[in-house]
């Protein structure tokens, strides 16, 4: 899980503005975050199959996403690819 201070730091560090967390750049982020929490966790669980599946619904939701902000601001999904290390 993601702590409350984690997701608040994470909101501090691609938000636009404060309080900012429905932004595209934010939702990505966090998305990521949880990514690799089930992915640590899957490691070592490799038979737990509905964890497996939340992590292949979150990998689409993020995939979307990062679709919607190449499509619509193409900086900004530069600047994302690059802080969160993913690959194009």
């Amino acid at each position: 899980m993601i702590t409350k201070e984690n997701r608040s730091e994470i909101v501090k560090k691609h938000g636009t503005h404060p309080g900012d967390t429905g932004s595209a750049q934010v939702q990505i982020a966090l998305i990521t975050e949880r990514i690799k929490q089930l992915s640590g966790h899957l490691k070592s669980h490799k038979k737990d199959y509905s964890t497996q599946l939340g992590l292949l619904k979150l990998v689409g939701q993020r995939r979307r996403l990062l679709a919607y902000l190449k499509k619509s601001d193409f900086s900004a999904y530069n600047t994302v690819i690059k802080q969160l290390e993913l690959r194009k």
